[in-house]
């Protein structure tokens, strides 16, 4: 089914790696955009809600709604193509990278893909390790804000991000490809500017948080 659908989108193999390296292009003009835009106004959701973009959604099913097709396209191009590609293991390894990440919410040379996916397997590790304490946070019952800490929040506000954005980072240097370099760039930009509003807020919000602790990068910035 899925190969009958893509023999009618695109005509060749030439024409469907053309359109998807205008769509990476597409994503780096997307992500400067975005950039300058988080300039003056901080992605509203989360402690940042507001309503005037339209009525409120329940958190998490806004959240599933907006992660299901990237989930959910991949896991069909797997399981419903006879791409001989899916086969290769470099390609294999990169498509358990992207599954686990959403789980838990074109080839480079060998040593890239090794360095790629160490680097990827650092970033998964302190994203659920951040998550995890971001999670338990609050006791039954209570409400409100605390400061996070353990992990790399001992050094950074944005430790989830700084994981969720390393993560990304590996997958590029082992995808080696443009179209995962312009998804870790524009993930990047996104994350670094919520890192960098959650910094601010904390130390709007708590007199005693740690002066020492950077936005994203540790000792940095």
């Amino acid at each position: 089914m899925m190969d009958s659908l893509l023999s009618w989108l695109f005509s060749s193999e030439k024409e469907e790696l053309y359109i998807l390296d205008c769509m990476a292009y597409l994503m780096f003009l997307m992500a400067a955009c975005t950039y300058v835009t988080l300039l003056f106004e901080n992605v509203p959701y989360g402690r940042y809600a507001t309503s005037k973009y339209g009525f409120p959604v329940n958190v998490r099913f806004a959240w599933f709604v907006q992660e299901l097709p990237a989930f959910m396209v991949p896991l069909c191009l797997v399981l419903w193509t006879s791409s001989a590609k899916t086969s290769l293991l470099p390609n294999q390894l990169l498509i358990v990278m992207y599954f686990c990440h959403y789980v838990h919410r074109k080839n480079g040379g060998q040593k890239k893909n090794i360095q790629g996916s160490v680097l990827w397997l650092v970033g998964w590790l302190v994203n659920m390790h951040s998550d995890h304490i971001l999670r338990n946070l609050r006791k039954p019952g209570e409400t409100g804000y605390k400061i996070p800490t353990g992990g790399m929040f001992e050094y950074v506000s944005g430790a989830n991000f700084l994981g969720e954005i390393t993560e990304w980072a590996g997958f590029a240097l082992a995808g080696h490809s443009v179209h995962s370099s312009a998804f870790a760039i524009f993930t990047t930009v996104v994350l670094a500017s919520r890192a960098v509003a959650h910094h601010k807020w904390y130390l709007a919000k708590f007199e005693d948080y740690p002066k020492s602790r950077k936005a994203l990068i540790p000792f940095v910035f």
